[in-house]
């Protein structure tokens, strides 16, 4: 497998902890232990630099783009406790919201799917997750969730909203944390907030990652999580299933931490980010094994 690769100096002036590009590939957003986020213009040939961004106070996690039916809208998470909501104007990007409820660290974010409207999902140190949403009245609303995992909250990803043999939009996520554990969250109609339905056990270290595989038509749900433990697991459910159980499978174990797992848009391929500077790809064969199918190392070669 061949890919072309554009590689350039984003002129951050440090360690640079998160790269995403926008609904149409066309703008990429990065963020920089330098407390600095990074706007480019980028295609196939070649990028241009539009815009930096310095309203955080310490290091930036985390960037998420909103779906393009809420305009040009970016979101970033910090080390300084705070969740920042920037809309591009016709001067330039600038802060719409400031969420500033939790007490430590903001390690993730996520909106989610456009079909729930714009609603961002936020992880924190202090155990906490929140979910701040634009009403229709034009105001901010946070609804915060105390002792999602007791020691912290290290990554959050939401489930595809629709699933085979259901009739409405889910409303799910999953959620994991210094405690080892991968929970899913399901929006309950009877207590208006997300409650737990299901602790997912088997990582001996901190859950660094976590991500929903988007809904290719396929009868089942896949959810990777990766830790310090130096294991990649992929949870699985059957859309046909009555039970809430999910199974799980180990990938081949990685000789360095695992930081962040990726799904490819048709949500059949794995992207894998490990401590050893190394990406590798992942891909169910027709036995039900995952098997590694391309290797990247940090000088961009393919294998």
């Amino acid at each position: 497998m061949s890919t072309n690769t554009l590689q350039f100096d984003t002129q951050h002036e440090d360690m640079i902890h998160d790269a995403q590009l926008d609904y149409y590939g066309k703008r990429l957003a990065t963020c920089s232990s330098d407390g600095s986020i990074r706007i480019f213009e980028v295609s196939s040939q070649q990028q241009k630099f539009v815009e930096a961004l310095k309203s955080h106070t310490g290091p930036v996690w985390q960037v998420s783009w909103a779906h393009p039916k809420f305009g040009s809208v970016l979101a970033s998470c910090s080390y300084d406790g705070t969740v920042l909501i920037w809309k591009e104007t016709g001067s330039g990007f600038a802060v719409i919201h400031k969420h500033d409820k939790h007490q430590a660290s903001v390690n993730a974010i996520a909106w989610a799917s456009h079909e729930l409207g714009p609603v961002l999902l936020c992880g924190s140190s202090d155990g906490k997750i929140s979910l701040v949403s634009f009403t229709e009245t034009g105001t901010w609303e946070v609804q915060m969730i105390r002792s999602a995992h007791a020691t912290g909250v290290n990554a959050v990803s939401w489930a595809p909203v629709i699933a085979a043999n259901e009739p409405t939009n889910l409303k799910q996520f999953a959620t994991g944390g210094c405690d080892n554990n991968v929970k899913i969250w399901a929006y309950s109609d009877e207590t208006k907030t997300h409650d737990v339905v299901q602790t997912l056990s088997g990582h001996s270290d901190w859950v660094r990652d976590v991500a929903f595989a988007p809904n290719s038509g396929l009868p089942r749900t896949y959810l990777a999580s990766c830790s310090q433990d130096k294991n990649v697991y992929i949870w699985m459910r059957d859309a046909q299933s009555e039970s809430l159980d999910w199974k799980q499978q180990a990938l081949e174990p990685f000789p360095d931490v695992v930081w962040r797992v990726s799904w490819s848009l048709s949500g059949n391929v794995l992207a894998v980010s490990c401590g050893d500077n190394r990406v590798t790809l992942w891909k169910e064969n027709v036995k039900g094994e995952w098997e590694c199918i391309s290797e990247a190392n940090e000088s961009s070669q393919t294998a």
